[in-house]
Parts: C-alpha cells; sequence; structure tokens
C-alpha cells in the first residue's frame, strides 16, 4: 500500500511515522465529555491516563477541553485554555508525548504550540475566526474535518443532497484547496471524515464502506468512531458496552485506508489495528 503523502509527519519536536496505522488515545479534560468527561480533570489524573495510553501503544495524546457531543454548550477560549494549556505542558515534560490539541479556539492553538504540542485537531476545519492563520502560524500539521453546522444542532435531521461519501469528499477536497491558498502547506494537512458529526447512523455507515472515496483525496485519514452512537444504535449497547464494535469499526476503517484511529481503549485497538495490518500486509506487523 503506497502512499501520497510523507511516510514520516513532522510534529513540531516529534516525528509521526505514517507508514502503518497508528492509534491515537483521548483525553478529555472537560466536565461533560459524552463518555469521560469529568474523570481527568486533575493533571495528575490526565498524567497517569496518558502513561497508560502511551504504554498500551498510543502513538499520539489527543487533548480536548471542549466538549463536541450532539448538543454540547460552547465554552469560552480562557475556560479551554485553562483546561489544556496546562495538560499539554505536564504531558510533554513529564512523558515526552506526541501531543495532539482537540480545539478549534485560535488562542488554545497558539498557546498549546508554545507548551509543546504537535498536531491540531479541528473538528470545525479552521472555520472559526482566526483559526487558520493561528494554525498556519504554528507550523504543525492540522486535522480538518466533515461537520456541517455545529455541535450544538449538528444532529438536527442532517440530510445530504447526493450521496455522503461524495459530499464528503467534495467538502474536504474544497476546503484543503482553501486552507492552502491561505498559506496551509498541503503535507501539513490530515482528513478526518466526521464520523457522527451530522451524519444520521445510515450515512455512518455508508461513509465507512465507501470510504476509499475519501482515502482517494491522498492526505492521511483519521478517523474516530469510538464508543460512537452509531454502535450503541446498531447494536442496542449502551456507552460502556461498545468496545467490541468499535474495534470492527477500527479493522474496517484500517482496511480502506486509515492512518490514525483515535479511540478510548488503546490497548484492544492497538491489537485490532496490528491484527488487521498483519493481515494486509500479508505479515508485517508492530505488535
Amino acid at each position: 500500500m503506497e502512499s501520497r503523502y510523507p511516510a514520516v509527519l513532522p510534529c513540531g519536536r516529534h516525528r509521526l511515522d505514517l507508514t502503518f496505522p497508528r492509534v491515537m488515545g483521548i483525553l478529555n479534560v472537560t466536565p461533560d465529555s459524552f463518555s469521560d468527561g469529568g474523570r481527568h480533570m486533575v493533571i495528575d489524573d490526565a498524567l497517569r491516563h496518558a502513561e497508560q495510553m502511551l504504554a498500551e501503544g498510543a502513538a499520539i495524546i489527543d487533548v480536548g477541553g471542549e466538549s463536541t457531543r450532539p448538543g454540547a454548550a460552547p465554552v469560552s477560549a480562557q475556560q479551554e485554555m485553562d483546561r489544556v494549556v496546562p495538560v499539554v505542558e505536564a504531558l510533554v515534560r513529564e512523558l515526552d508525548a506526541l501531543v495532539s490539541v482537540d480545539t478549534s479556539t485560535p488562542e488554545v492553538m497558539r498557546e498549546s504550540a508554545l507548551a509543546g504540542a504537535g498536531m491540531i485537531n479541528d473538528v470545525r476545519n479552521l472555520r472559526r475566526e482566526g483559526a487558520l492563520a493561528a494554525a498556519t502560524g504554528t507550523g504543525l500539521p492540522v486535522v480538518l474535518m466533515h461537520m456541517l453546522g455545529e455541535p450544538g444542532d449538528m444532529q438536527d435531521a442532517p440530510s445530504y443532497a447526493e450521496p455522503v461519501e461524495e459530499e464528503v469528499a467534495r467538502f474536504l477536497e474544497s476546503r484543503v484547496t482553501e486552507c492552502e491558498a491561505a498559506g496551509l502547506r498541503r503535507e501539513r494537512i490530515l482528513l478526518d471524515p466526521g464520523f457522527g458529526f451530522a451524519k444520521t447512523v445510515e450515512h455512518n455507515l455508508r461513509l465507512l464502506h465507501r470510504m476509499e472515496r475519501l482515502e482517494a483525496l491522498g492526505l492521511p485519514l483519521l478517523v474516530g468512531m469510538s464508543r460512537k452512537s452509531m454502535i450503541g444504535k446498531v447494536l442496542d449497547r449502551a456507552v460502556e458496552e461498545r468496545l467490541p464494535g468499535g474495534l470492527a469499526l477500527s479493522a474496517l476503517a484500517v482496511e480502506r485506508g486509515a492512518r490514525i484511529l483515535r479511540v478510548h481503549d488503546v490497548g484492544p485497538h492497538v491489537d485490532a489495528v496490528n491484527m488487521t495490518w498483519a493481515v494486509l500486509e500479508e505479515g508485517e506487523h508492530h505488535g
């Protein structure tokens, strides 16, 4: 499987090898995230949890200070900065972790980069005022995600005039062009299909089934489906019972070109990803 993007992605002081799929561990430092909010508000707790995820094979720790679950209320830039930046500093200083910051806020992007973050992960694809300039100025790689509307209203009867994979691909392609024109270099861009963001269960299932359409865009794909409601609705499982379904989705995503899997349960997903990759490569593995 030959990629059309750099095999090694510069991420600040780190280098991320994307010749094989990597796992990104989720670290929410919010009081209201849908599955683990409030558990890691204290920096020591966040450090312990991140250390465990790194030990289980996470290549990246994704730190978020604003919940983007459906219906989530926005937080102020200062609130988000107070939650995120001290955790980023601690993860970099204590664990030398490659930290991604899950944010749409320009101030958080800039301060997190100064604190040592190596990647920006923006569900709003740099559409907040000043975000594109801030992200470009950091020199860090940026994940652009597909979403319609805002987290507060994105699940209000989402619909697409054409097949969802075509609309998502065209949206992301257009956004990449806009960001390139504003100075963000293409080799620093990653794409996220936005599973669970402004999409019904049927949209999500079709989008994963036909994800080769997005892989054809030629940029690294980051996929996040861990514990999401699509699993709950298909399998009738509560949040804490969605791991087996999530492992199946991760394996399918790897087969369809995903290079980064954003997950809560790192250890099992690392095994699922590596096993899937060993089959696809007929023997190569990274366990």
